[in-house]
């Protein structure tokens, strides 16, 4: 790019700011972090930072087991985008590309351009793009073109979605990122789409894999409708039917907090599934005795001695709970 369209992008910047425009445009306010609170230069041609092999290395280890739980979103995504000649990117909550996802045929373009594992994208260091202020503002995003902060990556339309971990706190990101001048503005919604749902598919499994011995339960109740949020409201159930975990979606959308979670909370009282104490027993009592003389092929006395109690008691239960 020459130093006419780096001054032209960087005059449209200074003039923005200065603007009445800017306090209602979330992007303006991102322009003004970068160049007000970064005290960055639109102009600077410098490419993103690059993290040494080790950093590399241990901020890889930082994500823990997300990096081999996002593999198939990753894969899924990359086969629905690489075509139209995007790359993927998973990137740490500091703005830094872990994963990758190319064709080998784009590698030289875009690592030319700074998208590549290790390079530092976060709005601090780059100002505004695609990962760095999805991940400042915590929420889904593109930022198009002359959008982005930086003169020298106007060439970019970059994707992104935040992911949050089993307790709400930001993680991570997934981007798909083009250099492709012909990109449509539907494509774009479409590539949106894809990415949105690729990151909820992450953060869905990596909830279920926090809670390996719980049930995992769609946050439902019966005056919310099924939103985008709601959708994706996931709570953890242990097996006294106490909630031991919410996603972020969840807390959103029923009021949780990691206080309220760290005490006994009955998921039917939080699902608005209120019933007697006595009919719960009831019910939970019904459940084992059927489960017992499923498991043993309907054997009174078998069944008896799996539940701990005598013959004549569950016969008693039986005749007491209506049961053949």
């Amino acid at each position: 790019m020459g130093m006419q369209h780096d001054g032209l992008h960087a005059d449209h910047i200074q003039s923005a700011l200065s603007g009445s425009a800017a306090a209602q445009s979330a992007l303006i306010a991102s322009w003004r972090r970068s160049m007000r609170l970064y005290g960055l230069n639109p102009g600077e041609g410098t490419l993103p930072s690059v993290l040494t092999d080790r950093e590399l290395k241990e901020a890889r280890e930082r994500l823990g087991s997300l990096i081999h739980t996002a593999q198939a979103s990753l894969d899924r995504l990359y086969s629905a985008v690489g075509g139209a000649g995007c790359c993927v990117l998973l990137a740490d909550k500091d703005g830094v590309p872990v994963d990758r996802r190319g064709s080998a045929s784009d590698d030289e373009t875009f690592y030319r351009m700074g998208l590549w594992t290790g390079a530092v994208w976060s709005e601090e260091s780059e100002g505004t793009n695609g990962i760095g202020t999805a991940l400042a503002e915590q929420r889904a995003l593109t930022i198009h073109r002359d959008q982005h902060f930086r003169s020298r990556n106007i060439a970019l339309s970059c994707t992104v979605a935040p992911i949050f971990d089993h307790r709400g706190r930001l993680m991570a990101a997934i981007d798909v990122s083009s250099a492709r001048w012909d990109l449509t503005e539907d494509f774009v919604k479409l590539i949106s789409v894809a990415v949105v749902d690729a990151a909820r598919r992450v953060e869905a499994e990596n909830f279920r894999l926090a809670f390996p011995k719980a049930r995992i339960v769609l946050a439902q109740r019966a005056e919310v409708a099924l939103n985008e949020r709601a959708m994706h409201a996931l709570i953890a159930v242990d097996e006294d039917d106490l909630v031991v975990g919410a996603s972020r979606s969840a807390r959103h959308l029923l009021g949780l907090t990691d206080e309220a979670l760290s005490k006994p909370l009955p998921a039917s009282d939080l699902l608005d599934q209120h019933t007697s104490v006595e009919r719960d027993y009831a019910t939970a009592e019904r459940g084992a005795i059927q489960r017992a003389l499923a498991h043993t092929e309907g054997n009174v006395t078998a069944a008896a001695t799996d539940l701990g109690i005598s013959r004549a008691t569950l016969h008693r239960k039986l005749k007491r709970l209506g049961l053949s």
